[in-house]
């Protein structure tokens, strides 16, 4: 199958993300995306990208013996429109922002970043919660942990791959269970009860989907456990809504506001997020590229090593 982008794409921009942590789920080997679906024995998802001429196009396939399944179809193309930030035209944002000060040179120097999402909503709650107030290291390597305890298993030319785990399967899990994962009780609870939302049709994609993004944020928060940055970071990674704008994020108050914005010092998330405006309507999508030019900036003071 082969997907037809619209504007600047870059897998190897886009899908870096997944190789900064611990991570058995998303692979992906610098030239080809590989994740396993929860279909049948399992169906390996492969994504490559592809240059003919002037047309961009990502080539998607399916192995496995579940392949077929328009549900397994339908999952592989919500990864990549979503997870892979295929379905947004990001023309629009290119010719606004192309000569704003801040991400200008990172349209260029990380031209065809998308957003790097997840696979589903539920999965984009879950890494979520799992980073409520520790590093990203940390929560990666909990989250490689859940995968490899509850999620399903497969091979495929002798490698094996693992799915995230399902809500139900989660949800068949008590708080206490899940401690043994180095989880807070806190965050134990929460995840049975996101896990149960899901599974008992209290939450699901489908109903966000339909939502304004602070409808959305709004029923997300009703459940005990999340609260607005959270939601946010959901929204952004697992919708992939290009104008969610995690404003309370440790990256945007302090690393932001000093690195790129040029305070002396972390402000407010007030501050931050009467700052973004200017960015509307892409302020998630260009606080990714303000990331990337963040990152930019510290390998450039990187001192360089003489033979």
């Amino acid at each position: 199958m082969r997907y037809r982008l619209s504007g600047p794409f870059s897998l190897a921009a886009t899908a870096s993300r997944f190789t900064r942590w611990p991570e058995v789920v998303d692979r992906f080997d610098g030239s080809v995306y590989r994740r396993l679906l929860p279909f049948g024995r399992g169906v390996l998802l492969e994504v490559r990208e592809k240059r003919e001429r002037s047309r961009r196009e990502l080539e998607v396939s399916l192995r496995g013996a579940a392949a077929d399944r328009k549900a397994a179809r339908v999952a592989s193309r919500r990864v990549v429109e979503i997870g892979l930030g295929a379905r947004l035209d990001v023309r629009p944002f290119y010719s606004a922002f192309r000569g704003d000060p801040l991400i200008g040179d990172a349209l260029r120097h990380s031209r065809g970043l998308r957003i790097a999402g997840s696979a589903s909503l539920w999965e984009a709650i879950v890494t979520a919660v799992l980073s409520q107030q520790v590093n990203l290291s940390f929560a990666y390597d909990v989250r490689r942990e859940l995968a490899l305890a509850f999620g399903r298993r497969a091979r495929f030319s002798g490698e094996s791959y693992v799915a995230f785990p399902t809500p139900e399967r989660l949800a068949r899990e008590t708080p206490r269970s899940l401690r043994r994962f180095r989880l807070s009780g806190a965050k134990s609870r929460t995840l049975v009860r996101v896990a149960r939302a899901f599974s008992g049709g209290r939450i699901s994609e489908e109903l966000l989907e339909s939502l304004s993004d602070e409808d959305a944020i709004e029923r997300l928060t009703e459940i005990k456990g999340i609260g607005r940055w959270t939601a946010e970071i959901a929204l952004l990674r697992g919708l992939g809504r290009p104008d969610v704008f995690p404003g309370g994020d440790l990256g945007v108050v302090k690393y932001l506001a000093v690195e790129l914005v040029g305070h002396r010092a972390r402000v407010t998330e007030e501050r931050m997020r009467r700052f973004a405006r200017r960015w509307r309507p892409y302020r998630g999508l260009a606080l990714v590229y303000a990331y990337a030019e963040i990152a930019k900036r510290r390998l450039d003071k990187r001192p360089t090593t003489k033979d």
